[in-house]
């Protein structure tokens, strides 16, 4: 699985790049490098500790769409140091990893609703947060060579 070894890449986004390169802003309106990390770290949390929580409590949750703007806590991490994030990326990616290591079929097959792809087991939202993950990972490259 993926989820063990994606978060691999962070050394070539963060290592010989400044602070303040991965915290500029290149346009308005647009998330640095940074603030895509920080935005990973964040959401990493808010799927295990709510998104695979409900799913593996509850009857077919229907669960809301994540926005980090509507998120009261997206203000203390975006202005986390870059350390700080990476650790806790690490972090939670292990607690991930041990979730998912002692996960039933019955478990995997667990069903949440997303407002836009609808019903998705608990197999199908993982990969579609690693696709996510992946995408604010090459976004995080890019920016912090803008």
């Amino acid at each position: 699985m993926c989820a063990a070894n994606q978060l691999d890449c962070l050394r070539v986004i963060i290592d010989a790049v400044s602070p303040e390169r991965l915290a500029y802003h290149s346009a308005p309106n647009r998330w640095s490098a940074l603030e895509n990390l920080a935005h990973l770290a964040r959401y990493q949390r808010v799927f295990l500790d709510e998104r695979c929580s409900r799913i593996l409590q509850e009857d077919q949750p229907i669960l809301s769409r994540y926005r980090a703007e509507d998120d009261p806590e997206w203000h203390f991490w975006q202005r986390l140091p870059p350390a700080q994030i990476v650790e806790s990326l690490m972090t939670e990616r292990s607690r991930l990893l041990e979730l998912l290591g002692s996960l039933s079929e019955t478990e995997w097959g667990r069903v949440g609703h997303h407002p836009a792809f609808g019903a998705l087991n608990l197999r199908q939202w993982v990969q579609f947060f690693l696709t996510h993950e992946a995408h604010h990972l090459y976004v995080a490259l890019v920016r912090s060579r803008d």
